[in-house]
């Protein structure tokens, strides 16, 4: 089995920094409105561009450009200007569905991945886009079994991309499900003239619905009022199924996430992966993997989803996270001694007690997780450090000035974040 590519989301440099630390393979992330985060306030700026190219190719990895709306005509020139500079900066690719896109790209260029948007479900498909794309993100309702007819059909007939090279295929392995076809949504526009297809999504399935009869006034009484929220998509499970498929790329979703959260999921993906190529993969770290998962932003898992040709009846019962830890900020990093590996900690919002756990984000420390062992003000081990306060505390690498230091804590039974 060849190495897989897991493909992490980024929303903001922390979230980068964390995915290059987790082992991603390639990240991919947007630019300004023309890409389906387009209400994120992390996103990124063209200018950014050159720099996160940088940070990728110094760690062997690809970076991808999401221009993944529906264009108008009246942003032709936008995301001309858009593709124009990712060729420039040097990006891999872009992912795109609308074809005024894919077109220019492809005249300039520039490559381009096909965004789960063109529904890709069938092999004639995959043969028409690949005059095209070399990579393409299969539809998210299909079987492995239909997969799998498709990736023997590629090889077979030896369909290859613009490259020259054989067709990659990809999948959603993790993250946020959408009620609608592949994404393909158009209940935020009607209530709100704010169209998901173009990355303005209000996300109306996550919330809360009673069904009532107007004539009546009678209340139909139903079990989960979150009928349209689906819990999160989760393969790590049956990960060596999916790889048996035929697949290339793992997505994982998550460009609104924040960087404990990508620094988590690529990093599960990412070992799952490797124990499928060396045959380690079993039940008891399969068990580890989801521990560490329910850890972060999630709202619940349907494990396996489509691909396993089950029902989409899994309903999150909330809109929001179930993860089982929680963050609260304690403050922040005031300096860091590299010969000793010692942090001083500006302990700011909350008193700092020895022995927990906490993690640091920031833009290029990414997402670090460590456990508070000793504790020392004024030279002297204390057990509790009392804000406000200069504490110092070993860290095993490297942190920054100014990241922000949060206390990792066990979430009380039915509290919601």
């Amino acid at each position: 089995m060849d190495r897989i590519e897991i493909m992490a989301p980024a929303g903001a440099f922390d979230s980068l920094s964390a995915a290059l630390r987790a082992g991603a393979d390639s990240i991919y992330f947007g630019v300004g409105l023309l890409n389906m985060r387009a209400r994120a306030t992390a996103n990124f700026t063209v200018r950014d561009l050159p720099g996160i190219v940088r940070r990728c190719r110094v760690a062997g990895v690809r970076s991808y450009l999401t221009v993944n709306t529906i264009i108008y005509d009246g942003e032709l020139a936008d995301m001309r200007e858009l593709c124009d500079a990712a060729k420039a900066a040097g990006v891999d690719a872009v992912i795109a569905s609308d074809m005024a896109v894919i077109r220019y790209a492809h005249t300039i260029g520039l490559s381009v991945h096909l965004s789960v948007q063109a529904g890709v479900s069938n092999l004639e498909a995959v043969r028409f886009y690949a005059g095209y794309a070399d990579v393409m993100v299969l539809a998210r309702e299909l079987t492995l079994a239909q997969i799998k007819h498709i990736a023997d059909a590629v090889r077979q007939e030896r369909i290859t991309g613009p490259s020259g090279k054989p067709v990659r295929l990809e999948i959603f392995a993790h993250g946020a499900l959408c009620v609608a076809v592949s994404g393909k949504c158009g209940m935020s526009l009607a209530v709100y003239d704010s169209s998901a297809n173009r990355g303005a999504c209000f996300q109306n399935c996550r919330r809360s619905y009673r069904v009532i009869d107007e004539e009546s006034g009678d209340e139909l009484v139903i079990d989960n009022h979150y009928v349209m929220s689906p819990k999160d998509l989760c393969t790590i499970g049956v990960l060596d199924r999916i790889l048996e498929s035929g697949v290339s790329v793992l997505k994982l979703e998550g460009r609104g996430r924040s960087a404990d959260y990508v620094a988590a999921v690529t990093s599960c993906y990412r070992e799952a992966a490797e124990a499928c190529h060396e045959g380690t993969f079993t039940r008891e770290k399969v068990d580890g993997w989801l521990v560490r998962l329910q850890e972060v932003f999630n709202r619940g898992f349907w494990q396996g989803g489509y691909y396993l040709g089950e029902k989409l009846g899994e309903w999150s019962g909330v809109g929001n996270s179930q993860a089982r830890l929680r963050k609260v900020h304690v403050g922040r990093v005031n300096h860091y001694f590299p010969k000793l590996q010692v942090a001083e900690l500006s302990v700011e919002a909350l008193d700092l007690k020895k022995g927990s756990e906490l993690m640091v984000a920031g833009p290029t420390t990414g997402s670090v997780r460590f456990t508070a062992e000793d504790i020392r003000v004024d030279g002297k081990s204390v057990p509790v450090a009392q804000k406000p306060v200069l504490a110092s505390v070993a860290v095993p690498v490297k942190v920054r000035r100014n990241d922000q230091i949060y206390l990792l804590e066990e979430r009380r039974f039915g509290e919601v974040r």
